[in-house]
């Protein structure tokens, strides 16, 4: 792809439409509960406002199906915004048309105007064209720094595309796709993957991508039990999906013709009930008793698992270990983090679970590269073009 990055572009005294994701969480006093979203495009906001351009923000927030939901209003995130950048953030809650065209027509440079949830319009989720264009009618230039939301094809980072004068990618976007490429396209080697979560159902086209490209997958959470179960374990109550045990064994076949090192939990933490209270005892992988759940890795599989971490000189991770949310479970998800970290690899983690667990270590600051896309993150490991991202190439 050729795929302009935004400090390639003349900006000064430039409209920029800046699509961003500010799909932040609320509490019922409608303040933001975690602002991660917001900071991690300041990097694109500040430069944008060092170049002197006119920044019209633009964002969705959750899911009110194509009208207004006061719930889901951006005000929150406009007022948090200005405190952030310590100036004015207009809020524009007008319907789009002439008026908000003269609003932004009228911005100076250095300002910042923010459009309400673009989601409030039932044309944005269908690709609207029309809604594309007028968009992109509000600016000079497109800018989108909104990763988390590129596997989706959308009028506010698809089709304002065709109408908008010149496009790029801001900072947040440029560091997604440059570390994914680092990782799966010319990575250092040996590179890992690290899958855990609780369904191989939703990792099936990652591992059977990424098969392509690894030297060694590591097998864990409760996916995991499902792999053990088409090896003949018994597994006792532990998470199983009986109609992908095939599937699992296909996966591990293949993985030995391609050479691929497949590793699974030799020892699993284990408990009668999914409670973090809860009484835990440690068993090996291929004989948990029937009357237990496996919602941990063991010590003996942490100790297997870091043994090949250490090898590595890349690893990608999707999916914590175990019950990482119960801190009487959390061990093992915490020791592969450690392991990462201490094998002095480039490191990406993506998924919101295993970037929620990585946060909860409190050693997110040592991974190399944290993404901010769930669902797209997946869908680059599962080897998709992102809608989000082909609209850029131009």
């Amino acid at each position: 792809m050729t795929i302009r990055y935004i400090d390639t572009l003349n900006l000064k005294g430039k409209r920029v439409l800046l699509r961003v994701d500010y799909n932040v969480p609320y509490d019922k006093a409608m303040e933001i509960t975690d602002e991660t979203r917001i900071t991690a495009t300041l990097p694109t906001v500040n430069y944008c406002l060092r170049q002197g351009a006119k920044i019209i923000l633009v964002s969705h927030l959750g899911r009110p199906k194509g009208k207004p939901v006061p719930e889901m209003s951006l005000k929150p995130v406009a007022k948090r915004l200005s405190e952030i950048l310590g100036r004015k953030v207009l809020f524009i809650d007008q319907p789009l048309g002439e008026g908000v065209k003269k609003i932004t027509d009228s911005l100076r440079e250095g300002e910042i105007a923010l459009l309400e949830n673009i989601r409030f319009y039932p044309g944005e989720e269908k690709n609207d064209e029309g809604l594309g264009k007028l968009l992109a009618s509000l600016c000079d230039t497109y800018i989108d720094d909104a990763f988390a939301a590129a596997h989706r094809g959308h009028s506010s980072n698809d089709a304002v595309t065709k109408y908008a004068t010149e496009c790029a990618a801001g900072f947040l976007m440029e560091n997604e796709i440059e570390y994914f490429k680092k990782a799966m396209e010319n990575p250092k080697r040996p590179l890992g993957a690290i899958i855990g979560g609780a369904k191989i159902s939703t990792k099936l086209d990652a591992l059977k991508n990424i098969l392509n490209k690894v030297d060694y997958i590591i097998i864990g959470g409760g996916m995991a039990f499902t792999f053990l179960k088409a090896k003949g374990c018994n597994i006792g109550k532990s998470l199983l999906e009986e109609d992908r045990v095939g599937t699992a064994k296909a996966i591990m076949d293949e993985a030995k013709r391609k050479n691929v090192d497949l590793l699974l939990p030799v020892d699993v933490v284990a408990a009668p009930a999914f409670d973090n209270n809860s009484p835990r005892t440690i068993v090996p992988a291929d004989k948990i008793p029937d009357d237990l759940i496996g919602l941990d890795i063991g010590p003996e599989s942490i100790k297997l698992f870091n043994q090949k971490i250490k090898t590595s000189k890349t690893v990608i991770w999707n999916g914590p270990m175990g019950a990482f949310e119960m801190p009487n479970f959390s061990t093992g998800t915490n020791e592969i983090a450690k392991s990462i970290i201490d094998s002095g690899c480039l490191s990406i983690v993506g998924g919101g679970d295993s970037v929620a667990a990585v946060n909860q270590s409190g050693m997110a600051d040592q991974i190399s590269y944290i993404s901010t896309g769930g669902g797209a993150w997946l869908e680059l490991l599962e080897g998709k073009t992102l809608p989000g991202i082909a609209a850029l190439d131009k």
